[in-house]
């Protein structure tokens, strides 16, 4: 089991950036793959950006593409979001997510470890 505790959220006026981190603990080994969705009210969850311990390999969403950033610190556990010219439908609760399988597969009914979420809200 993997233990995940996001911080980072807050609000931005449209076209801000943040920064949102993602610390892992319990079972790390180098095969758990770590990433992010995001919920708006209302709507499914969906993939942000998944990125792969071993090799660092990312992937990302396409509304996300160019505008989100993710990295990762192997020695410390921790994944980072880099969240550059936010729009309004950005706003949505962030969750970082932990998985075996590969980040480019994901869905949410797919991955078996969650944090528990970071607000972020973006003001047009």
């Amino acid at each position: 089991q993997v233990q995940l505790a996001e911080s980072g959220g807050g609000l931005v006026q449209a076209g801000g950036s943040l920064r949102l981190s993602c610390e892992a603990s319990g079972r790390t080994d180098s095969t758990f793959n770590m990433g992010w969705f995001r919920q708006a009210p209302g709507q499914e969850r969906e993939f942000v950006a998944g990125i792969k311990l071993s090799g660092g390999y990312a992937y990302y969403a396409a509304p996300t593409r160019g505008r989100f950033s993710i990295s990762k610190d192997n020695i410390k556990k921790i994944v980072y979001l880099q969240m550059n010219n936010l729009k309004p439908e950005d706003t949505a609760v962030y969750y970082c997510a932990a998985d075996d399988s590969e980040p480019q597969w994901w869905v949410a009914s797919s991955v078996k470890n969650w944090g528990q979420g970071t607000q972020v809200t973006v003001s047009s």
